[in-house]
């Protein structure tokens, strides 16, 4: 359905609608396969038992992360809103906690913006490999990174131009709306993207060496799974991943249609990210596996193997040793732009979709005014000589932080709070698809709390006692306790704001399967 402009007081316009399944698993793929896919995930691999870190990264994807992805679907599909209006339906004393996954979500595309703009020039250097023989030093002469800690405000030519296009995008994809916008640049960028990396992998598993580091990548480290660590650190990139608890799934589901499958799509969205992030590993530990026989050492004696120095300073290294370099560096980085665009325009509607419920905008307004105000901000704040620090440790505190502190209360809430997982069940299963049983409930309340309490409660400790990184009291304070803060101002604030329409006047489909044939179906007013 189009947006309408239309308001009249106390009148919803027709909500916006998916065109069909296909729209939705596109869109929900191209949210949860992002850079994280492409950086993240083969150097967590790698680094915590190879091929054997396999086995619990498939256990935690069964039993927290797609278990998460359904329960996110059964809130925003159930009561049809964005992540404040859906929890305030849910129970109105939970409408803060919708506002701080959106508070969060702002956060996060502030800085997540500035990558995509940095892969955007990076495709732009790689037609003439313009790095040269000195990756490491064309990146931080790129970046005009400051030799100390410091807060800059000298903008960053060369990151302020394609950030601003890269606004301009987001920003007129956004106000189109759902289906005409993020649907129509999904069904393009998703099928381009997995074409284009596809083509980077075909390529690197045919480099002298791949062979090496694939060896490398999937030897498996046995006695590693006996290490807890390491299946924190599966159930942590499963959870990081799949862009659940944080608003998007809640508000993309919130558009699918009454009677659509649920279930089964959370089971392809789920695989179709892990398979993505496999092949990212496949292609990465293969142009590793060039460079590490190109220098004569062996894949483990290499610097970088995973984060921003993989994309920005290891592969454009490999690009200038591979032949065809130039050719394959616009596809690779112009594949992280893309992973980047989808993610971002999914955590963009999260912010848009709770305004315009809240504030009574239209898809437009929205898009410009949240969309001016984040583009003003994210140049002030990461594209300076300081961006690169400032983005580093935001991003630390707002995920470790932030996002699982926000999947730990969902899950007590929904939980032992207001005991509402039998009703969500219900939910999902009376739609077509796979039926849930009470194992679903038993890891949405007791598996996940507990591992993902114990994430949140060990990263919290280590962030109080031991600095993150080489980086002063101060600057921690202001961008890593001050991001978590600010996202906290947003609940609150938000909250005391008054709804341009009654929301709670909302009847949720009627659940017959309920045990007992016990229908307890919210009537009327939302409690």
């Amino acid at each position: 359905m189009a947006d309408t402009g239309a308001e009249q007081a106390g009148t919803a316009p027709a909500r916006e609608q998916w065109s069909g399944q296909l729209g939705f698993i596109l869109s929900a793929i191209g949210s949860a396969v992002g850079l994280g896919n492409i950086w993240r995930f083969p150097g967590v691999a790698y680094e915590n038992g190879g091929g054997a870190f396999l086995i619990p990264y498939l256990v935690a994807l069964l039993t927290a992360g797609i278990p998460i992805l359904l329960l996110d679907y059964s809130i925003g599909h159930r009561f049809r809103g964005a992540a404040p209006t859906s929890f305030r339906r849910l129970t109105r004393r939970a409408e803060g906690l919708g506002w701080f996954q959106v508070g969060v979500s702002w956060v996060i595309i502030l800085y997540y913006t500035v990558i995509i703009a940095w892969a955007a020039s990076y495709m732009v250097f790689a037609a003439n490999l313009a790095w040269g023989d000195d990756p490491g030093g064309f990146f931080s002469d790129f970046l005009h990174l400051p030799e100390a800690t410091t807060v800059s405000t000298q903008v960053v030519p060369g990151v302020l131009i394609p950030l601003v296009l890269v606004w301009v995008v987001a920003i007129a994809v956004l106000s189109l709306g759902v289906q005409r916008g993020l649907e129509r640049a999904n069904v393009v960028f998703i099928p381009l993207l997995v074409a284009m990396f596809a083509a980077i992998v075909v390529r690197a598993v045919t480099l002298p060496g791949a062979l090496d580091g694939l060896t490398a990548f999937f030897t498996p480290d046995w006695p590693a799974l006996r290490d807890p660590q390491v299946w924190i650190a599966a159930y942590g990139q499963i959870f990081f991943s799949l862009s659940i608890a944080f608003g998007i799934m809640i508000t993309y589901s919130s558009y699918l249609r009454r009677r659509a499958n649920l279930t089964s799509t959370g089971l392809v969205v789920g695989f179709a990210n892990s398979s993505f992030e496999l092949l990212a590993g496949i292609g990465v530990f293969s142009a590793l596996g060039f460079m590490a026989a190109q220098q004569g050492v062996g894949v483990a004696d290499l610097d970088t193997v995973a984060g921003v120095g993989l994309a920005f300073v290891a592969f454009p290294q490999i690009l200038s040793m591979m032949p065809g370099g130039p050719v394959f560096g616009v596809l690779f980085f112009g594949a992280l732009m893309l992973a980047g665009m989808t993610s971002l325009l999914s955590i963009l509607q999260v912010v848009s979709a709770a305004f315009q419920e809240k504030l009574g905008w239209t898809s437009r307004q929205a898009a410009l005014r949240l969309g001016s105000l984040a583009a003003v901000l994210s140049v002030a704040l990461f594209s300076t000589r300081s961006g690169l620090l400032t983005l580093d440790v935001v991003d630390k505190y707002v995920n470790d932080v932030g996002v699982v502190g926000s999947a730990v209360v969902t899950t007590l809430l929904l939980g032992l709070g207001l005991r509402r997982l039998r009703e969500m069940q219900a939910h999902l299963n009376g739609r077509p698809g796979l039926s849930l049983g009470a194992w679903w409930r038993a890891l949405v309340g007791i598996v996940v709390p507990l591992v993902l309490g114990y994430i949140l409660i060990t990263g919290v400790h280590t962030l109080l006692v031991t600095h993150y990184g080489d980086y002063p009291g101060w600057f921690l304070g202001w961008f890593g306790w001050g991001t978590l803060s600010v996202a906290g101002g947003v609940a609150v604030i938000m909250t005391l704001v008054r709804w341009r329409r009654d929301v709670d006047d909302f009847t949720p489909d009627p659940l017959p399967e309920l045990a007992g044939g016990r229908d307890t179906t919210l009537r009327g007013r939302a409690r």
